[in-house]
């Protein structure tokens, strides 16, 4: 990498923080060719699991398949880590089965490490980034300076830094201390220099739960909760091999269980009698948390009608006994967190490693973002994660992945990626962020898509890969590897509709599911669209299909059941895309659109939508204002055409 006198090393981009968004971020730009330099204040906390060490979950499964489709590490390293299973939504049915994984702690992080470390362009650095170096005429990034006095050149610049912006931790209402995550310092000096730069900051809080030591809980009184493993992977990436071809073959360590109990009664009465002493509702905290992860002061107040209150027990490695408290999130005093354990069955004994606490933090509102994640007001600048208020490791992978992607195509003069809602969920995050803007933390659900049946955790590579091969982003096997998959789903749906099945071959497969017989030979294609009956089964029972791998069989067996679900839909996919070819100028002059409403007006200069579709999610559009719109856009058009 070249060096200047100005600058200790200099780079295409630069991404600051460590965590899921900056792993994504660094790798997403490597796979482009950039020289990356990625800047932690701790190169051993690289790809910390800060709270929860789970992946995936309702649509944050499909994420993170989503995120490995185009190259990321997320996948990867859970696949090498991952000690607990689960399947989620397996009683709604396979399009919107939701995949979550408990990992290793430990082994999460050396994962994450070492998948950078693959990418030759890839440097890691140690160092606290104090501020950004600005060219303030052109309102652009030049590089970054470290605490330490450390120089880097960038042409683009990824800020990651999740809950370290002025991070201040609260245990009880009268403990409070300065950090980004317990035991390490918040970051003053950058985002004392981002206010100043005139962006508008906010406040949001999180909290995590209790950490306990699992020798001192009676698991005699717990319920067990086993993996689900089933040679379940998140990537696609690893060398081909299914459970039919290689028997037990995998890569996963050795499975855990997770263990179930409740907070009851004495617990509640516990919360209930201490809750002024809670930073949240002692006063210590006013900032908005997260409504669909609350912390257990939340529900003791919002339910007071609830009996009881579910309890998680989640193994954090293969080399310690500590556990992950799931469902008690909080900012009680320490002595009363250990109140709380002690009244919970299986826990009269218990030992707490590590207190529960909150954390407030700056976010920047991400309607001051374009739909690529760069900041409008400075060039070069892309913000990604908690910083954009959103919460969880996933939807923080999904946003590093585009903000990494479009940092290093900003350096090479290609044109932005811009994922639409239809293509991904993660489409659908972005999209949300910086045309609806966030006013508590940001959690994706299959709810907010409207494309949930055709966007599903299985088909991600179906409906990304070829954005990946149109960037380049994969290695030669990676390319192999896709191409093998795909093959194999478009064999799977030829052999369904071209091949037969008799009466007495499908008579088990059919009484086993509750169905009518076949009175006659017919295609396997029209078997399959019956409920229950697996595809997998009626392609084994002819003889056919043995070497096509399972997930690709449930690709196709999924489009061939909810073929006329999927139709309509798709249908309304291309209907927004046709929205998303009407372009919008970035300089248009709203103000002056007489025939849109005084609302709409206001509200499309304040975000400057980049088409029509973005235009029409804006709150306080209406279907009128964007025909006229249309109109209005139209004329001016056709105005300076004739000039």
């Amino acid at each position: 990498m070249s060096q200047s006198k100005d600058f200790e090393a200099e780079f295409d981009v630069v991404v600051i923080g460590a965590g899921h968004a900056g792993t994504e971020a660094a790798v997403a730009a490597a796979r482009l060719g950039s020289r990356v330099g990625l800047i932690t204040s701790a190169l051993e906390t690289i790809g910390q699991m800060s709270c929860n060490p789970a992946i995936g979950g309702i649509a944050k499964g499909t994420v993170v398949r989503e995120v490995d489709a185009l190259g990321g590490i997320m996948g990867r390293a859970t696949d090498l880590a991952m000690l607990q299973f689960r399947m989620l939504n397996r009683s709604k049915g396979p399009a919107v089965w939701a995949p979550r994984a408990q990992c290793d702690r430990g082994l999460y992080r050396r994962a994450v490490r070492s998948l950078l470390e693959e990418h030759e362009t890839l440097r890691t650095v140690q160092g606290t980034v104090a501020r950004l170096l600005l060219d303030q005429d052109e309102a652009r990034v030049l590089g970054v300076e470290t605490l330490e006095g450390r120089r880097f050149g960038a042409r683009a610049v990824v800020i990651t830094t999740g809950t370290f912006l002025r991070g201040r931790i609260h245990i009880g209402a009268e403990t409070h201390l300065s950090g980004g995550r317990a035991g390490e310092n918040a970051t003053t000096h950058l985002a004392e220099q981002l206010e100043q730069a005139g962006l508008t900051v906010a406040r949001f809080k999180t909290g995590t739960p209790p950490r306990i030591d699992g020798r001192s809980v009676d698991f005699s009184h717990l319920e067990r909760q086993e993996s689900e493993i089933e040679q379940f992977d998140y990537s696609w990436s690893h060398f081909w091999r299914s459970k039919r071809q290689n028997g037990s073959d995998t890569r996963h360590p050795a499975q855990m269980p997770c263990w179930i109990t409740f907070l009851k009664a004495e617990g509640k009465q516990i919360i209930k009698e201490n809750i002024t002493k809670s930073a949240m509702y002692g006063g210590a905290i006013s900032s908005r948390g997260p409504r669909y992860c609350p912390s257990v002061e939340d529900k003791i107040v919002k339910f007071p009608d609830a009996e009881r209150h579910q309890i998680f027990l989640e193994p954090e490695g293969h080399d310690t006994s500590e556990l992950y408290v799931n469902g008690l999130s909080t900012s009680l005093p320490a002595p009363v967190q250990l109140e709380i354990l002690r009244s919970i069955r299986g826990l009269s004994n218990v030992a707490m490693n590590r207190a529960g606490y909150a954390i407030e933090y700056d976010y920047y509102p991400p309607t001051q973002l374009d739909p690529s994640l760069q900041v409008k007001a400075i060039r070069g600048l892309y913000f990604a994660g908690q910083i954009n208020g959103t919460t969880g490791y996933e939807e923080a992978a999904g946003q590093g992945v585009v903000a990494g992607l479009n940092a290093a195509l900003s350096t090479q003069d290609r044109k932005p990626l811009i994922l639409g809602r239809e293509t991904s969920y993660i489409g659908v995050l972005v999209d949300d962020l910086v045309t609806r803007g966030v006013d508590e933390p940001y959690r994706l659900f299959t709810s907010r898509s409207e494309f949930r049946l055709t966007v599903r955790q299985d088909n991600a590579l179906r409906r990304l890969g070829s954005i990946g091969l149109g960037l380049d982003l994969y290695s030669a096997p990676e390319e192999e590897t896709i191409s093998t998959r795909l093959h194999h789903e478009d064999s799977a749906l030829r052999l369904a509709e071209t091949t037969s099945i008799q009466p007495h071959q499908a008579a088990t497969i059919l009484s086993a599911a509750g169905n009518s017989e076949l009175l006659q030979p017919v295609r396997i294609v029209e078997v399959a669209r019956r409920q229950d009956v697996s595809l997998r089964a009626l392609l084994d029972a002819v003889g056919q299909g043995a070497d096509l791998d399972d997930e690709a069989l449930i690709t196709a067996d999924l489009e061939i059941k909810y073929a006329g679900y999927f139709e309509r839909e798709r249908a309304q996919a291309d209907r927004m895309r046709r929205m998303g070819d009407f372009s919008l100028d970035d300089d248009l002059e709203y103000g002056d659109m007489q025939s849109l409403s005084t609302e709409a007006r206001q509200k499309l200069s304040k975000l400057r939508p980049l088409s029509l579709a973005q235009a029409s999610r804006i709150p306080g559009v209406s279907p009128s204002d964007l025909q006229n719109l249309v109109i209005e856009v139209e004329r001016r058009r056709r105005l300076a055409a004739t000039r």
